[in-house]
This record gives structure tokens, sequence and C-alpha cells, in this order.
């Protein structure tokens, strides 16, 4: 008898015992049940007394279709006494195993799919925006853009009584306008000093809940840092400011408090400073020996906010070491150690979003996302840092505040403007190459021009002019008035003034096409004198024609490079 037979083997037949089920397409075991009994095999019964056969009818399972006429078809011959019968194959225990990991696998996917996306909302939902007038309406990953970074001195949270003016509305204390050129090969960090004499413009402010615009009346003569936060000026109104000074438009605004500086250093396990000297600074509560330290918290904002232990204990000598702490960030959140680091990672995201304000063009976690990538596309070594050459003021008996540079920031500022690096990049440094530009190079004052303005722009050649004069020692230049509108900056000379021209190229930032071996002419003296003919592709002076980085006059340090304080 077989092991799952109810009744002598001759009184049930094999095929009877094995029905397809058409609802799943597998073969399944069905003994005939008595009335009321389960079509799943039960514990073996007593067999009927011989010579009684028992086949009564039962209801048709309801999941196994009823027990179809016996077909007579050949069998093959019945089994040898005391062995068991064969049995169709079951799914094999592999199959069982893959089945269950597959459906295992696919809840643990859904689910961190879902924790992923419930995180990535708890970020976005971390961000502060700000509605400001004056800010793109998006970010656009094909152009050059410009980013304000603000600093401001507004007390917020525990520990921070010690630093910023006390009950401050958050003025623009830090300021720093960064510029990602278009082929993201360089790019430009610019200071702004927050004691730098200003005109405010007139701003209108968007009332946060109805929407409606209010107008800020300007203000003549003031700090650079009363932009924000004065009279109710917000970001937009800083942003404008900047575009008046410096005639630079800012594409978006992101803006911190000392708390960010805590949460971001330590979020990517500290910043590694250089220090040329011991410190020990009451005010800011800093106290560190000469040598570099890894610094994070609350001694990273001490780092930041000092200035008596630094150069001339003013707020330009400040500035240098916010600088150089940025750089050191830089270099940290580009290392393999950070971006390879989950945690870090993690604890970045987390202290970013929670730490700053941004305008609604980038007020989303998506739009941060861009941004970052974008700016992760430029080397280091091209991030330059500069701050906005400045004077002290001449109508202060006791310097205090600052004023621009009228000689030397304009150059800096159509640099940023005109989309050129402060730095030498490969791609430049190939073009510069060109034959025409090398070999002897006169002196500046050796160089004898004839300028003309054929760029289509008012005042072109006369700026240029006296900036040849001032600022390169280029004293033997004069202004000879206009030529028709040319495409191409270009500067023609005899062969006996190859030196004078190659000086002149190097000084316009030319590149080699745009120097003719051809003649000279007479100058109002009777000299000969090459001659500069400025094209459309003239952006102003100071700044490069084309190929190789801006002559700018102020100092500039790159972020790939440590500068200890002094």
């Amino acid at each position: 008898m077989d092991a799952q037979g109810r009744g002598r083997a001759e009184d049930i037949d094999p095929a009877d015992q094995w029905v397809l089920n058409p609802q799943t397409g597998d073969y399944e075991l069905r003994l005939t049940p008595s009335t009321g009994q389960s079509t799943v095999p039960g514990p073996r019964r007593t067999a009927p007394a011989e010579g009684r056969r028992e086949r009564r009818a039962a209801p048709p399972a309801k999941d196994v279709p009823p027990q179809r006429s016996r077909r007579r078809e050949p069998q093959p011959p019945p089994p040898a006494p005391n062995r068991r019968r064969s049995r169709p194959k079951k799914k094999s225990t592999a199959k069982k195993v893959l089945l269950w990991s597959s459906g295992s696998l696919a809840f643990v996917v859904l689910a961190a799919a879902a924790g992923g996306y419930l995180y990535y909302r708890h970020l976005d939902g971390n961000i502060t925006t700000q509605d400001v007038v004056g800010a793109k309406n998006g970010f656009s990953k094909d152009e050059a853009f410009n980013i304000l970074v603000i600093g401001t001195d507004k007390r917020t949270g525990k520990g921070n009584e010690g630093y910023g003016d006390k009950g401050s509305v958050g003025h623009a204390d830090t300021n720093v306008l960064l510029h990602v050129s278009k082929d993201r090969s360089n790019a430009t960090a610019l200071s702004i000093p927050r004691d730098l004499i200003v005109d405010v413009p007139d701003c209108e402010v968007k009332d946060p809940e109805t929407g409606e615009l209010k107008t800020i009346p300007g203000t003549s003569n003031v700090r650079f840092n009363t932009s924000l936060g004065q009279d109710g000026r917000d970001a937009g109104c800083t942003m404008k400011t900047i575009k008046a000074v410096t005639g630079i438009t800012v594409d978006h605004f992101m803006m911190a408090d000392f708390n960010a500086v805590k949460t971001l250093s330590s979020a990517v396990g500290g910043v590694e400073v250089c220090l040329a000297k011991d410190v020990d600074d009451p005010d800011s509560h800093l106290k560190l020996d000469a040598g570099t330290h890894n610094l994070k918290g609350e001694d990273a904002l001490a780092f930041l906010r000092t200035r008596h232990s630094f150069g001339n204990q003013g707020d330009l000598d400040r500035i240098k070491v916010q600088q150089q702490f940025l750089s050191s960030l830089a270099r940290k959140m580009s290392s393999g150690d950070t971006l390879t680091s989950p945690t870090k990672l993690t604890s970045l995201a987390e202290a970013a979003t929670e730490a700053l304000t941004v305008d609604k063009g980038i007020g989303s976690l998506s739009k941060l996302k861009d941004v970052a990538l974008e700016l992760k596309k430029v080397p280091t070594k091209n991030l330059t840092f500069v701050t906005t050459p400045v004077v002290d003021n001449p109508a202060e008996k006791t310097p205090v505040t600052v004023v621009l540079n009228q000689s030397a920031a304009p150059q800096v500022f159509d640099a940023v403007k005109n989309d050129v690096s402060l730095t030498e990049t490969k791609k430049k440094q190939k073009a510069a190459a060109d034959s025409k530009l090398k070999g002897p190079k006169s002196a500046a004052g050796d160089v004898r021009v004839d300028l003309y303005n054929g760029s289509g722009q008012t005042g072109a050649a006369q700026a240029t002019l006296t900036w040849l004069q001032n600022s390169e020692g280029v004293s033997k230049s004069s202004q000879m008035g206009n030529k028709p509108t040319q495409a191409k900056t270009t500067l023609e000379y005899s062969p006996d003034q190859a030196d004078q021209a190659r000086r002149l190229a190097e000084i316009m930032g030319l590149p080699g096409s745009a120097l003719k071996e051809g003649q000279s002419e007479k100058n109002d003296q009777g000299l000969p004198a090459i001659v500069l003919i400025l094209g459309k592709d003239f952006k102003g002076a100071g700044t490069p024609v084309s190929g190789g980085s801006a002559k700018v006059s102020a100092p500039k340090t790159t972020a790939d490079k440590t500068v200890c304080a002094k």
C-alpha cells in the first residue's frame, strides 16, 4: 500500500491521484476525500474490511477541479512488492529559495526606495527660501553663473553671545561673490569688504505673507554691510548694491549665520588651517599654537571671527583668514575622503540644507545638487580667491573704512563680468603658445603705440590709454580717435618692432592671431609707432582680449595652496 494511500493499492488508480490544476499549471495530489474533508492528505485511516469497497462521492474542492474520468491508457508495469511508487517531481528547493529570495529582495529595494524618497523629502524640507527681487528663476547648467555667499552677524542659537553685534538685524558681515565660468575650467571668489563705503541704491522687497512689493530708499556714503538688514533690506538689496558697485549681475544668493560655520565644519570632519604664529585672542577666545590645526564647531567659528590677532588687526586681514579657511574647506569637500564617505555626505547634506537660506531659483534639493555638481567640475588650482582692491578712506583722519581702488578694482570686476579666468588654464596656455608671441620683449616704457577705437564702444580707447599709461607704464602711447568698427582687435608692427608688439600683446592679453607684421606709422612726434585697433572683441581695459588670464594688480591665491595666517 502506498504511504499516502487510503485503501488497497488496487482500489485507486495512480492517474487519479495527481490532477492538473489549471490555475497554477501544476499537478497536485488529490485523494478521494470523505464528505466535508479537506483535499489535503490527513492521517492514515484504518483500511475497510476485506471485500468491502467504499467509494463515496465527495463535493469537489473549491480550488481543485473535479476528478476526471479515468482514461485507459497503456500503464507501466506495477511496482515490485514493498517498493514505493515514484512521485512526480516537485519544484526543487533551489527554485523555492530563489522565489523567496526574489520576493524578499524586491521588498528590500522597495523599502529602500521609499526610505530614500522620504529622506529626500526630509532634506528638501530643511531648506529655507526667500523670494527676492533680482534673483534668477531657476538654474542653468550651461551658462556662467554668479552666486553671492553672505555670512550675517546675526546671533542665533546658543553659544553665539560673544560674536557679532548685539541685537544686530543681520548685516552682510562676510561677502563672497562666487563666479563660475561657462566652461567650468575656472572660478573666482571675490571678497567684498563689509567696511567698503558705497551708495546703496533703492531696492524692492517682497512681503513674505502677501507678496506685495515695498520700496526701501537707498542711502549714500555708507558701509556695504548695511545693504542687508538695515531698514528691512533683504539679500536682493545686497545683490543690487553689488551690481551698482561692480557692474556684475548676481544670479543667486546663499546666506548663513554663525551656526552654519559650526555645523558645516563638523560635517566634513574638520577643516585644516595653518598658523604662522601662536594666537591667543581674548575677544574670539581662539587660543592655538603655531602650526597646522584641524578645526570644527566652535573653534572653526572662532578662527573665522578673529581679527585682532592677524596682520593689522583689521577686517581686510580677517578676509585673508576667511579665504584660507574656504580654500581648505573646498579641498576637503572635493577630497576622496569626503566623497566616498556616506556618513560625511549625509552629515554634510543635513548641515547644508539646515544652515542655508537661498533664493527660490535654487530653493530645492535638486537645484542645490545641480549647483554642487557644477562646482565640482572646477579644479581647485583654478579656484582663485581675490579681495576687491581698496584703499583707506581719505575722508577719515584715522581710517576705519575703505573705498575702491579706482585703478585696480575695475580690472578685477571686468574679468569677472566678462568670464575671464584669473589663473591660467590648460586650454588657454596652449593658445598662448602661439609662435608670434615667443621671443624677446621690450620694456613697457619703450613701447610706442598709436591707439584707435574700432570696437564700437564709446570711450574704449581713452579708457585703455589711461590704463596703459597709469597702470602698465606704457607712457609712449597716444589715443588717435576712431576707426571703422571691426570684429577683432589687431596690432600691426614693422619687423624691427616685434619686441614692442610682443610686450604690448602680453599686457593686453592678445592672441597671436591679432599680431600682423606689416608697417608702422608715424606718431604725432614723427616717430614710428605700432598700431593698435580695438575690435568688437575688446572687453575692457585690463581684461585680456582673448587667451591668457586676466592681468590684475590685486593679490590673489588659489584653493589648491595652503597659506598660513600671520
